[in-house]
């Protein structure tokens, strides 16, 4: 699909979501060298990933839950 700005894309993702009930995340952003400007950006699930340590801190006073499962849903624009 073609998008006509960078926020119709992020909608549509967005939108699209709700219906198999999932949250979404902004990833990342690359950017060109030449100009600036935003040459690509990833929205993903926000189950994409995993954590790579648990954070102990022990002044914790309640675990936060993993939610982070691998989840590959993903779009690019």
């Amino acid at each position: 699909m073609k998008f006509d700005t960078l926020q119709q894309g992020i909608s549509f993702y967005e939108n699209y979501a709700r219906v198999p009930d999932f949250d979404t995340r902004l990833y990342s952003t690359k950017k060109r060298k030449s100009d600036g400007k935003i040459s690509l950006k990833y929205c993903v699930c926000n189950k994409e990933g995993f954590r790579e340590t648990p954070r102990l801190q022990s002044n914790c006073k309640k675990k936060r839950p993993i939610i982070r499962m691998g989840c590959n849903a993903r779009i690019t624009l």
